[in-house]
């Protein structure tokens, strides 16, 4: 097969690079971030791209991004995401139903050789394979859409609904403005809020936690 591999560890790509092409496949690029993963793949058409969720800038589901605007660009891209982390943000849409050819595998639950590769084959032929915790928390997302959210960002969207700023919201729990700032932004992008405009988001968060009220 030919493969694109992003990473955006140094060593994991190189790790991979080894050992795909010692069972006879070709890693034609490999990449460290979400933007280069897509182009990547536009360019070189492979049988599979191989994509970890965390990477740069926010480290919170840029490769569940480049995934999902990978196939909007060319439906018939084959994409295994292969994370050490659930990320539920956008993967709905990149594991909904009719979907082919896709993957979410956790790294640590990784431990054969055989049935990774088999699973590379499976999504490279238009299959899809999931770990069974993925399955677990999106089915959990799907009754509660605030499931994703750690208490700390549970908090934060609550102190949000009240209608304080960003301010007011970190002097509420004695934490520093960008703490908040990254926090709501991940808050956002595990409730699947990507609108440009940021105060548009905020009024669609503290929706969604009034209805899950």
């Amino acid at each position: 097969m030919r493969i694109v591999l992003a990473d955006d560890s140094l060593l994991l790509r190189q790790g991979m690079q080894l050992l795909l092409a010692e069972e006879g496949h070709e890693v034609v690029a490999a990449v460290g971030d979400g933007p280069a993963f897509v182009a990547a793949l536009l360019e070189h058409r492979p049988d599979l791209g191989v994509v970890d969720v965390r990477m740069p800038p926010t480290h919170t589901d840029e490769g569940l991004r480049a995934a999902v605007q990978a196939r909007r660009s060319w439906p018939g891209a084959r994409v295994l995401v292969l994370s050490q982390y659930v990320e539920v943000s956008y993967a709905d849409e990149l594991l909904g139903p009719g979907e082919e050819g896709v993957g979410y595998l956790l790294k640590d639950r990784v431990s054969d050789l055989d049935d990774f590769l088999a699973a590379l084959a499976t999504v490279a032929t238009g299959g899809t394979v999931l770990d069974p915790m993925v399955v677990r928390q999106l089915m959990g997302r799907r009754r509660d859409p605030l499931a994703g959210l750690t208490a700390r960002e549970r908090e934060v969207l609550a102190l949000m609904a009240e209608g304080r700023s960003n301010a007011s919201v970190a002097a509420a729990l004695v934490v520093s403005l960008g703490a908040v700032e990254k926090h709501t932004q991940r808050i956002f992008a595990k409730l699947g809020l990507h609108a440009d405009e940021a105060a548009h988001r905020r009024v669609q968060a503290v929706v969604r936690y009034l209805q899950a009220g």
